[in-house]
């Protein structure tokens, strides 16, 4: 099975680690404070889960999932993930990430930001676009004629097939969005930014196809 490392166990990050221990697949969980803090979490993951450095985290995984905020892009360390597919959860908040210029003005998109800053990893957007809660509660078996649909932007086609096989085991679909360029589209502010899933007030959501989250994608305008 796959290896999965996570740069931030937080809440997305978290519910990443959880849905891929179920699956089967093994985690390395790190965040900013140290291994020490994610000791609770890997025991309530079980075998499968171990915590470790950020460092370690990119160098075990097949697949690295970036799940911290913006701001701290710059600390992700590009050595370990030269050639991977890093999964980019992150979303562009300025009250929390203060302003950067070339996302203010669309030049680059936060993906593309950290695509900058590891140039030799194979970056895909995806898990950004739903409420943490959701994505736990909305998996499915391949099949199911409930089945939600994740949105993914990347520039490397094999990078993103990875992602989608990743994301089959994992119980969703997935929609792609196109290149690293277009992944605004599933930003905060679109259409298919939280809203398919279902309001936040209700912890269960509403399942999402990928008819759905297609439509939402091509209605996005910047």
């Amino acid at each position: 099975m796959t290896t999965v490392g996570l740069i931030g166990s937080g809440m997305i990050g978290g519910t990443v680690a959880r849905l891929s221990v179920a699956a089967g697949h093994h985690v390395v969980l790190s965040n900013s404070r140290g291994p020490e803090t994610l000791k609770d979490l890997a025991g309530e993951l079980g075998p499968l889960a171990a915590a470790g450095t950020c460092e370690e985290a990119a160098g075990a995984g097949d697949l690295v999932v970036v799940a911290i905020p913006v701001k701290a892009y710059s600390g992700v360390p590009a050595g370990p993930l030269v050639g991977k597919p890093v999964l980019d959860t992150g979303n562009y908040y300025p009250q929390r990430d203060g302003r950067i210029a070339e996302l203010d003005d669309g030049s680059l998109t936060s993906s593309g930001l950290l695509q900058r800053d590891l140039p030799q990893a194979r970056v895909v957007k995806v898990f950004n676009d739903i409420y943490f809660k959701h994505l736990r509660s909305l998996a499915r078996p391949s099949g199911a004629a409930d089945r939600s649909a994740l949105p993914i932007a990347g520039d490397d086609e094999a990078a993103k097939a990875a992602v989608t096989a990743f994301l089959d085991s994992i119980g969703y679909d997935t929609v792609d969005a196109g290149p690293v360029a277009e992944s605004w589209r599933q930003e905060p502010g679109t259409p298919v930014y939280g809203a398919p899933y279902g309001p936040f007030s209700d912890e269960t959501g509403t399942p999402a196809g990928a008819a759905k989250i297609r439509a939402a994608l091509a209605a996005a305008r910047r």
